[in-house]
């Protein structure tokens, strides 16, 4: 095997004795190799990376590969060390037949820039087949007159190899009637001639045998043999002719199989068996007899085997007729193939990449080729990829196809492609072929979690047990695979002193949120934290959302009597006058409730007392009136029982009791002094500032009114009494003033308070209050018209 080079016209020409050749690309840019047929699979070509002038790995960076015209991969490239290697035993005669030179076309494909490097190989013949005639053995029937010199054409021998290795000489056995002349036929081969050097005498010899050998020009030449069997024959002297020396015929290459091509005519003068004409292929290759027979008694042409226009475009038949007496004629059949549209248009992938991350710019993800076997309009080809995908072909040279991302794609709109390549030809009908592609577009973390609300308001009702769970936030994440997955946490509060991280704990997981302690309606109602999503891509994106907290109220407080004080100190004693009216007010009961809402409505109601029907209580205002008209019957002093009860689910509730004294007049009150307990039990501070401060409000107006009042009496009764009215001096007891809701007595009353001088006592007077007409008492006798409760 040989390896030569050719560098450059300028360069100096370098013979190396290897088994490949090669020629680099020169400044067309067109690569020529040669390699001998028949070479060992393995063996170097020609060093790529060099020859292309690349640096080391480039042809690997660069994704470098080799694609033949036939789709065949006769070479094989090693990215590595650059080499370009036999990848099979190459057959010239399998490849190429009988075309010289034998050329096989290929590309040289490279990517990060896309490149493609054109070249060819040819495929060098070595002798490696023998001649071969068709027929073992061929008759000649020769009458006995036939002149000295006449020619008798051979059948050639058939040789697969080409120039040199090809058929170069015939010789026939040496005899004393024939030799062998060789001429030249207009195709360039050599055609053997048997002429004729003495006269035949059919009386002497009737048959001669001779062997016709065909040489070859190999080193060491073949060769192959064929008898010639001779048959001397009584004279006729007319040989068949045909109607045309050439006959011309055109067959579709979709003709059936039996389809008559043509008919050839031939005609003999002579009579008798002299005039019967056989038809006969002469001088026929393998290929023409396996395609086409003949009739030999009719003259018709019959089609074989289907033909392929992309295989063989025309066939030049030889037609031999042969009369009883041996004589022959012949003449040439040209079949011309015509070409239909059978054959579809072909897609050959160079390279693939099925998956495009998302917000890339413009990637390229196939490299293709299209061609189309049939030719003129059949073999006109269209390509496209279907609409509304942000895809596009971009055509190369060579008739490759880059299929390109039109922009970056966005995996959450869309997050696989199915592409269809279509491959139309022009034909008639129109062919077409199809190639589907997937096309995955991977995540990029491009979107932030999203929480389904912007905020969310939890409610849990206080007193709750550890560990509760209250609520959940939930977020989603439009990514994939880890970039969708999502954690939870508490951010930071804004309130420095909210302390959220022994209030409320999140599953990192699932966004559950639960109390870590009881909470307490009372100390705080409610509380506002900030949660965050975070998903785990790179970098990681996040999100927050505000959850509010409110804490529901539970009926967890009983009600709390502000006044009358149950302090443990004395009872606190109300004093009426016998003279009191019904409706007249007593006291009124103030409490507070620590809940909220309708567990903080508080009714009151009379539970027992001294005399029964004497007192009612309103049962939304607490206010101790009296129901009917007092009595001298009646006890001067009055226990009252009162229970104070809240609304909540279960009420709760307190009672208070209420010690009332009456009095005919202030000139000798009863008017016990408290005795301070002696272990005073120490008053919660809220407590005791809402009763110091109704307490002083209640006492300053109530000082006011009486004071005003006893001026204008004593101004008014000034001549009836000698020792004059006075204003009294210093404070009155406290258990006449009246706790309301805002510190004030709700009717208006008059005394005249009048000193008996010399008497060493004070007597009180009480006057008529003005007071409302009050109706009759309810029949039931628990609620009169004044809406309280009596017992």
């Amino acid at each position: 095997m040989e390896v030569g080079g050719l560098r450059c016209p300028r360069q100096r020409q370098v013979l190396f004795l290897f088994l490949f050749w090669k020629v680099s690309l020169g400044e067309s840019g067109f690569g020529r190799y040669l390699v001998t047929e028949e070479t060992e699979r393995g063996l170097l070509v020609v060093n790529l990376a060099k020859d292309l002038g690349l640096r080391d790995q480039e042809l690997v960076s660069r994704g470098a590969r080799v694609v033949f015209d036939d789709n065949k991969q006769h070479l094989l490239l090693d990215s590595h060390t650059g080499n370009l290697l036999t990848n099979e035993k190459i057959d010239r005669e399998k490849l190429c037949g009988s075309i010289e030179p034998c050329m096989l076309y290929f590309q040289i494909l490279m990517d990060n820039p896309f490149q493609i490097y054109r070249a060819e190989l040819r495929v060098r013949d070595i002798n490696d087949h023998s001649p071969v005639f068709q027929d073992k053995e061929t008759v000649f029937k020769i009458p006995e007159n036939t002149a000295e010199g006449t020619t008798f054409q051979l059948e050639r021998a058939q040789d697969s190899d080409e120039g040199f290795n090809g058929i170069q000489n015939y010789t026939i056995n040496p005899n004393s009637f024939f030799h062998v002349k060789i001429s030249d036929g207009d195709e360039g081969m050599l055609y053997p001639e048997l002429v004729l050097e003495k006269a035949l005498d059919r009386e002497k010899q009737q048959e001669l045998s001779l062997t016709l050998t065909a040489l070859d020009g190999g080193s060491p030449p073949r060769s192959g043999t064929s008898t010639i069997r001779i048959v001397i024959l009584d004279v006729n002297d007319n040989a068949p002719r045909f109607s045309q020396a050439i006959y011309q015929t055109q067959a579709p290459e979709n003709s059936p199989v039996g389809s008559i091509i043509t008919k050839v005519s031939a005609a003999d003068v002579d009579s008798g068996v002299y005039a019967d004409i056989s038809y006969s292929f002469f001088d026929a290759s393998e290929d023409i007899r396996t395609t086409f027979q003949i009739n030999s008694f009719s003259g018709e042409i019959v089609l074989r085997m289907l033909l392929d226009y992309e295989l063989v475009k025309s066939y030049k038949i030889n037609i031999q007729a042969i009369d009883g007496g041996g004589l022959s004629a012949k003449c040439t059949v040209l079949v011309e193939v015509l070409d239909t549209n059978d054959n579809p248009p072909e897609l050959t992938m160079s390279s693939l990449s099925n998956h495009v991350p998302e917000n890339s710019p413009q990637t390229t993800l196939a490299v293709f080729r299209i061609k189309d076997r049939d030719s003129g309009e059949n073999g006109k080809i269209v390509c496209s990829i279907q609409e509304n995908i942000p895809f596009i072909l971009r055509p190369s040279i060579e008739n490759y196809y880059l299929l390109m991302t039109e922009g970056a794609l966005d995996r959450e709109s869309q997050a696989e492609y199915n592409i269809t390549i279509v491959v139309t030809d022009m034909g008639t009908p129109r062919l077409k072929n199809e190639y589907n592609i997937n096309v995955l577009v991977s995540d990029v973390n491009d979107n932030a979690p999203i929480f389904t609300q912007t905020s969310y308001t939890l409610f849990i009702l206080e007193n709750n047990s550890p560990a509760l769970h209250i609520g959940s936030v939930s977020a989603t994440d439009t990514d994939a695979g880890a970039n969708a997955q999502v954690t939870y946490s508490l951010l930071p509060p804004q309130d420095p002193s909210l302390p959220l991280a022994s209030l409320v704990s999140i599953n990192a997981d699932n966004g559950h949120l639960f109390a870590l302690r009881a909470l307490d309606y009372e100390a705080l109602q409610a509380f506002e934290f900030l949660v965050g999503a975070t998903d785990r891509g790179a970098p990681a994106l996040s999100s927050q959302a505000l959850v509010r907290v409110q804490v529901l109220d539970a009926n967890d407080n009983s009600p709390f009597v502000l006044y009358p004080l149950q302090n443990g100190s004395a009872p606190c004693t109300e004093l009426v006058p016998r003279a009191a009216e019904p409706g007249y007010l007593v006291s009124k009961v103030v409490a507070v409730d620590g809940d909220s809402g309708q567990n903080a409505w508080l009714s009151y109601q009379l539970l027992k007392a001294t005399e029964p029907g004497l007192f009612g209580v309103w049962a939304h205002n607490g206010e101790v009136r009296t129901a009917r008209l007092l009595s001298e019957r009646d006890a001067a002093k009055q226990r009252l029982l009162l229970l104070v009860k809240d609304n909540g689910e279960p009420p709760r509730s307190a009672s208070v009791t209420l010690h009332v004294l009456l009095v005919d007049g202030f000139s000798q009150p009863y008017l016990p002094l408290p005795e301070a307990a002696a272990d005073a039990a120490q008053a919660d501070p809220l407590t005791v500032y809402l009763v110091i401060a109704l307490a002083s409000v209640s006492s300053l107006f109530l000082f006011s009114v009486l004071a005003f009042i006893a001026v204008r009496l004593c101004r008014r009764s000034r001549a009836a009494w000698a020792s004059g009215c006075l204003v009294p001096e210093g404070h009155l007891p406290g258990h006449l003033v009246d706790a309301s809701g805002t510190g004030t007595l709700s009717q208006n009353y008059q005394y005249e308070v009048c000193l008996m001088g010399g008497s060493g006592t004070s007597e009180f007077k009480f006057l008529k209050p003005i007071l409302p007409d009050i109706q009759d008492q309810d029949p039931e006798g628990n609620r009169n018209s004044l809406g309280f409760n009596f017992q």
